[in-house]
């Protein structure tokens, strides 16, 4: 019993000294369960919206100020016409338009009958059908609170208009966040290990020895893979289109441009994991880790963004795949140009030449 005792306390001292094993038993479940606890929520909040209100008068005031005040919805500004309206959504600013038509009230009072119009960005199915709904309810409520006292009741009808998917299909969601889970993961993992296995079996030696610089070495490493890439991001755009009916809207030309500046920087991530790991085993777990959870929870793919709190909002500005979704989405759902995309175009090409740069100074030249 002693000897058993013996060693229990040789394991837990090594499990004590051992900060990565301890970050992993302790920490990790702790971050796992307020990331999830913060960010895994079907419910959506702090949705903006823009309101078009033609009539102007006591009751679309009413109902629109009820709508701003509710958690679900966050008001981003009034419109004076459609066009402005399409222009905001195009801009991917909104989820929802309120429209009220002119003589909203008196339509009301004296027809007993009035209409207002709802129009979501439904590139996103799920959360254009919730959005809806709790607008829906808002403007039932208060036609309620109208039909208390009436003997003839008042009816408010509620005309839905869905953006970029009318059929709601799920695809056009979800094709986008699978080209940046697919893309992201796979160039990752590909290069993670690249420069590792070289260290492993012996033939790095051979490498550094070479003429090349470690610039050159490290473009060498990335071009077959990002033709692998090309590959992978032809094949899945071929299966959008015959297999899930999901149409290119926009450039086909701009999309995959877009799609390899995306490979050339998730490529990036993996050199700089290959650079920075000692074992194929570390590079792999780390690709995955640091990759995996982050693309799923922060990139907009099965939570929006803006139902988390700030601080991981904030977070999920370093995630290279929440740029990506919103350009996929933009170019293939929306037919945008490279005018409504530039900025994450930009925010792209910053974080591969950061990573590229990063990754060339940490390039050992001596093991």
């Amino acid at each position: 019993m002693k000897q058993f005792l013996i060693f229990v306390k040789k394991e837990w001292l090594h499990i004590w000294r051992d900060k990565r094993t301890l970050f992993i038993l302790i920490w990790m479940p702790v971050i796992q369960i307020l990331l999830y606890g913060f960010a895994l929520t079907n419910e959506v909040k702090n949705s903006r919206i823009v309101i078009f209100d033609q009539a102007k008068d006591e009751a679309s005031r009413s109902i629109s100020n009820e709508i701003s005040a509710s958690r679900y919805f966050s008001l981003y500004k009034t419109v004076n016409s459609y066009d402005e309206i399409e222009a905001t959504f195009r801009q991917g600013k909104i989820r929802l338009a309120v429209v009220f038509p002119r003589g909203f009230r008196n339509d009301l009072l004296h027809t007993n009958h009035a209409q207002v119009q709802l129009i979501a960005d439904s590139s996103d199915p799920n959360t254009a059908s919730m959005l809806s709904n709790y607008a829906a309810a808002i403007i039932n409520d208060y036609q309620q609170s109208l039909n208390d006292n009436q003997q003839l009741p008042y009816t408010i009808k509620i005309q839905v208009r869905m953006l970029y998917n009318p059929e709601l299909k799920g695809a056009y969601n979800f094709v986008p966040g699978v080209m940046a889970l697919v893309l992201m993961l796979v160039c990752t993992m590909m290069t993670a290990i690249a420069i590792v296995k070289e260290k492993e079996i012996g033939t790095m030696e051979v490498i550094l020895v070479s003429p090349l610089k470690p610039f050159r070495i490290i473009i060498a490493k990335t071009v077959p893979y990002l033709m692998v890439s090309m590959l992978n991001i032809i094949s899945i755009m071929l299966i959008s289109v015959f297999a899930l009916d999901v149409p290119i809207t926009g450039s086909v030309w701009l999309l995959m441009a877009e799609s390899i500046l995306f490979t050339i920087t998730s490529l990036s991530v993996g050199i700089l994991i290959s650079n920075t790991a000692k074992t194929q085993q570390t590079a792999m777990f780390t690709a995955m880790m640091s990759l995996f959870l982050p693309t799923l929870l922060f990139s907009g793919f099965l939570f929006p963004v803006e139902n988390m709190p700030i601080p991981l909002q904030v977070i999920s500005n370093v995630v290279p795949s929440r740029w990506y979704f919103i350009i996929v989405k933009a170019v293939m759902i929306k037919g945008l140009g490279f005018a409504a995309i530039w900025k994450e175009t930009l925010i792209l090409v910053g974080m591969t030449a950061t990573l590229l740069g990063i990754s060339i100074y940490k390039f050992k030249i001596r093991l």
